[in-house]
């Protein structure tokens, strides 16, 4: 179209209508929306209570392996055949860990 044409069309004076039903639709969708129930909010109450419950469980935890007389070897000392398997079990976890991190990608991505 030409700037000619485009003038003409806006500057006559043509009344422009919404098509037929269209103020009925939009009315009746309002209502549709206005009728329906508000959403979920976030249990934020619960949440608090869980996360300071954790808090203190880990802290209680903390102090009772500081104050006991274990020493950090023995914890460990069920782990130590893995010790020659050491870098094999590190690379397949990486591998593991690797995989995981590419399947979500695409997800993570796709967020706005």
């Amino acid at each position: 179209m030409s700037p000619d044409e485009i003038d003409r069309i806006l500057s006559s004076g043509d009344r422009i209508e919404p098509a037929s039903g269209f103020t009925t639709a939009v009315m009746e969708g309002v209502r549709r929306q206005a009728a329906e129930p508000p959403p979920l909010g976030f249990p934020w109450s619960r949440f608090t209570v869980g996360a300071i419950a954790c808090i203190v469980l880990a802290a209680a935890g903390t102090v009772v392996v500081l104050r006991s007389a274990v020493s950090l070897s023995g914890l460990l000392a069920p782990l130590a055949p893995l010790a020659a398997a050491g870098p094999a079990v590190g690379k397949a976890a990486l591998a593991v860990l690797a995989s995981l991190t590419l399947a979500r990608l695409p997800r993570l991505l796709a967020r706005p």
